[in-house]
């Protein structure tokens, strides 16, 4: 990657500095203090599915060091710190009673936050569903929406005096078409209508549990999307373009229409039914789903570049895209093999401020995978390309906010190196690097550069 810019760059007054982690991805203890099992505990057991067969029995530990780990957000300076619950911790079976001492564990976690001067943003989903939920159906069940709902005010009920900003669900793109669509994330279903139930479902439980959360008192609710900055590879080819549009509806409007403006494209209805007869799609769940909300997550790493081309095999994770060719990646990558383009993600948040208009955004997830390790000293791990693509990004959500973009916030992806799903341990996002053989904790030089960005407000 090119050098960081020099041109200095000042956010908004106020403007909020996090990171992001997600319960199976840190935690470990995976059988301790009740929690029941999740679809990630089967999947990663499952053969084949988890590169080498890892699973997240340990990852982190951080639900044994999360002390330490909270000192650590502190002396970096974080503002805030994005955590997901996890819902087999609270309910093993994901209904019935509420399990105590998982409770305890966020409750000891949000107390230290506070006792640190930094800001608790829950998310209550980060596709860890109770595996009995998956055994009666998962999110093709209508009665999951309501279990969840019923999940995130036993969680309001004893974190609500203390947390402000509640998020429901973590990028509903991910679970629904990558857990039921392609099946190369729990629970591993591979077929089309599936994943649309899901898609409704997720969202149905989005609304019933933020109108739940609203009722309860809450007054900052969101949810997080992880939009695809979609071109076409010619936009002068109505082809090109047509094939964009399709994949920007299963991608994009599929969950922004819904939740922003109460009901389903009609373009993306009529795919579906190609799949489905929309017999789960019930009078009043857009009403439901449109419930409104304070703040809207962005997630983004990388955009995507499409083309007509007939008689190609369309993408397992988009149901539906025979003869829609995803252009691999034109220069650098990060680790995944993902495009580096930070005005990308200038263009993508300008378009959903103009597009959908009236709700502040929040960058709850940006960063980037390298196989960077500690240096000869062993106390310091250099990782100039993850400074450069933090700096790269950061200066694109600055140039957005110059454009009139309401964004509010930035959560680097991620604070430690973690469970990378179906890419087990060996892949590389934090800005802290994690032996997972001692537990040891190293910053790198990207968590000082963010650090140095959060004093200055600024680049």
């Amino acid at each position: 990657m090119t050098n960081p810019s020099t041109q200095s760059v000042t956010f908004p007054e106020g403007f909020l500095w996090g990171a992001a982690t997600a319960s199976y991805q840190i935690e470990g203890a995976a059988r301790e203090d009740g929690r029941g099992p999740s679809i990630w505990d089967t999947f990663s057991r499952t053969p084949g599915k988890v590169y080498a067969g890892h699973t997240g029995d340990v990852a982190c530990d951080h639900y044994h060091r999360y002390r330490d780990d909270v000192a650590m957000m502190a002396e970096l300076g974080l503002q805030a710190y994005r955590f997901s619950i996890a819902w087999p911790r609270i309910q093993p079976d994901g209904t019935g009673p509420v399990n105590p001492a998982g409770l305890d564990f966020y409750d000891r976690l949000v107390d230290e936050l506070h006792g640190r001067g930094i800001t608790p943003v829950v998310t209550l989903y980060h596709w860890d569903l109770p595996q009995t939920l998956e055994d009666r159906g998962g999110w093709t069940n209508r009665d999951t929406s309501e279990a969840f709902a019923d999940y995130a005010l036993a969680v309001h009920k004893r974190l609500g005096d203390r947390v402000e900003t509640w998020t429901t669900l973590n990028e509903p793109w991910c679970s629904a078409y990558l857990g039921y669509a392609s099946g190369i994330h729990a629970p591993g279903i591979r077929d089309p209508e599936s994943a649309f139930k899901a898609v409704h479902h997720l969202l149905l439980g989005h609304g019933l549990a933020t109108r739940a959360l609203r009722d309860a008192g809450v007054r900052k609710l969101g949810i997080t999307l992880n939009p695809a900055a979609v071109s076409p590879a010619d936009p002068d080819s109505e082809a090109d373009v047509a094939a964009a549009h399709l994949v920007d509806g299963l991608q994009n409007r599929i969950f922004f229409d819904p939740i922003l403006r109460g009901s389903y494209p009609d373009d993306v209805l009529a795919h579906i039914r190609r799949f489905s007869d929309l017999s789960w799609l019930r009078t009043g769940d857009e009403t439901i789903i449109n419930a409104p909300i304070d703040v809207l997550g962005i997630n983004f790493y990388s955009p995507t570049y499409v083309r007509s081309k007939p008689g190609i095999d369309g993408n397992p994770s988009a149901p539906g895209t025979d003869g829609i060719e995803f252009l691999p990646p034109a220069g650098a990558v990060t680790d995944m093999g993902w495009a580096i383009e930070p005005a990308s993600l200038t263009r993508l948040l300008a378009r959903i401020h103009r597009d959908y208009p009236g709700t502040p955004l929040m960058i709850t997830e940006n960063g980037a995978a390298y196989p960077t390790g500690p240096d000869e000293t062993g106390d310091r791990v250099p990782d100039a390309d993850r400074v450069a693509y933090l700096d790269g990004h950061l200066r694109a959500c600055h140039d957005a906010i110059a454009r009139g973009v309401d964004l509010r916030g930035y959560f680097v992806w991620s604070l430690l190196d973690n469970y990378e799903w179906a890419e087990g341990y060996r892949k590389r996002f934090g800005v802290v690097y994690v032996d997972y053989h001692t537990q040891r904790r190293i910053p790198k030089d990207s968590a000082r550069f963010y650090s140095q960005v959060i004093r200055d407000n600024g680049l």
